[in-house]
């Protein structure tokens, strides 16, 4: 670089005594022009370098990282007993969760199955009735049916009205044919607080209806009373607002609920899981 800037500097001077004003210009405006493609080429030469550097460093890293890799193959390969028996154990574990996560699931969708099959009976067997007064919904899994006491009872009592004996008997009808699951029959009331000589309270009331409708099922339609829980629930659970006369019309109501049988639903995973270790076997 410096031997370039002295015979430049020389050359100018040269040629400022032998040539003539307007040669020197042109000379000095080549000698320019080359001076800035040499600070060009000077700056790439620069980055050049950088990435060079940045480059020489990756390759460090990488031959690190397959330098690690090797080690680790190499540990691998000179695993002792021991450590290659817990090795093995660990994924065998692994195994066993993957199977027990499976059979799970299968026996989730089992019980799904179940419960819409059961859905589907009960939607057929009282589709016909007014959707206002019945309906069959599934929360979390559990089945409900819901009747409302304008249809169950006349108002103020617990006696269970003829038409509503036709409900119950389809009803009955579906249960008697699923001889494994269990129902609780759950009573409702709204908050407007009662006490009268039949009743004490709408705890009271909510029981005594309940209590009514299991006996039904168990006296006139000849379901099994083992498989039957009544309870009332008061106006602890309205599923409206009792601000107005519709909610608490809603709220007055009959529920069965189809209890889940735990203890099925685990005999299906266990089931599940002992047909999964003999196939892997």
């Amino acid at each position: 670089m410096k031997k370039i800037m002295l015979l430049s500097a020389s050359a100018a001077i040269l040629l400022s005594s032998c040539v003539s004003n307007k040669k020197y210009a042109e000379l000095e405006a080549k000698q320019k022009e080359t001076q800035d493609q040499l600070n060009t080429a000077t700056v790439k030469l620069n980055a050049c370098l950088e990435d060079k550097d940045e480059m020489t460093e990756r390759i460090k890293v990488l031959n690190n990282t397959n330098a690690a890799l090797l080690n680790n193959v190499g540990d691998l390969a000179t695993l002792s007993k021991k450590e290659a028996e817990n090795l093995e154990r660990s994924l065998e574990s692994i195994k066993e969760k993957d199977l027990a996560i499976k059979s799970m699931r299968d026996a989730i969708n089992k019980k799904d199955s179940v419960t819409l099959a059961l859905v589907t009976s009960l939607k057929g067997a009282i589709g016909n009735m007014n959707d206002e007064d019945i309906e069959i919904n599934v929360e979390k899994g559990v089945v409900y049916v819901s009747i409302s006491d304008k249809l169950l009872f006349d108002s103020g009592r617990y006696n269970v009205t003829n038409k509503a004996k036709e409900v119950l008997g389809k009803v009955a009808t579906v249960i008697k044919n699923k001889p494994d699951i269990e129902f609780m029959v759950e009573g409702h009331t709204d908050d407007k607080s009662i006490s009268t000589s039949m009743f004490q309270d709408n705890w009271d009331l909510s029981v005594k209806r309940a209590t009514s409708v299991v006996r039904i099922l168990q006296d006139e339609f000849d379901v099994d009373p083992k498989r039957m829980t009544a309870a009332g629930r008061s106006y602890y659970m309205p599923v409206a607002s009792n601000e107005t006369a519709d909610g608490r019309a809603r709220n007055r109501r009959t529920r069965i609920v189809v209890l889940p049988k735990l203890d099925q639903f685990y005999g299906m995973i266990e089931e599940g899981m002992e047909q999964a270790s003999k196939a892997s076997n």
